[in-house]
């Protein structure tokens, strides 16, 4: 009913095409987490500016330095889901190229040599996958940190105001 699939060029454009798809969705991934990583290195070197200028308002101090403490597990989570996003981006594009190998084989009729190629792309691609949806789960939560950071900024700014309007 089917055909094998060294006779179905579909086949074999499909097993290249899915890891290229998935390679450019991780080269966005890394992109983006990479100038996430860019702001929070901005960020991270205008709070400590700032605490260089409180003196000797603790409260402003101890939210200072509450934000570094945040921004340090932020950069840690970018981080992460930097070094993941590039090993599924690895993963991906090497399971590319072991789909053509496959289809060699298969094409050339060695069935061992396409079972090991499948075998092994498909471990690469399940390893990669994994990491690609963890490297995600990084990046919503540092988003989620990053959203809550600024509505404590917000809530901090309207209390200075607050103060600055009384005097």
């Amino acid at each position: 009913m089917f055909a094998p699939l060294g006779e179905s060029p579909f086949a074999i454009l499909t097993a290249i095409v899915a890891p290229a798809v998935l390679t450019n969705a991780c080269s966005v991934l890394a992109l983006g987490t990479s100038n996430r990583v860019a702001r929070v290195v901005d960020r991270t070197r205008a709070v400590t500016a700032e605490m260089g200028h409180v003196g000797e308002d603790d409260k402003m101090r101890h939210h200072l330095e509450h934000q570094l403490s945040l921004l340090r597990v932020r950069a840690r989570l970018l981080v992460g889901a930097l070094r993941l996003a590039y090993l599924a981006l690895g993963g991906f594009a090497s399971s590319a190229l072991i789909a053509v190998i496959g289809g060699a084989l298969s094409y050339f009729g060695s069935v061992p040599g396409y079972r090991v190629a499948a075998l092994v792309g498909l471990i690469i691609g399940i390893i990669s996958v994994a990491g690609l949806g963890i490297s995600c789960a990084y990046m919503v939560r540092e988003t989620t940190m990053a959203i809550d950071n600024l509505e404590e900024e917000a809530n901090l700014y309207s209390m200075v105001r607050n103060r600055i309007d009384r005097k």
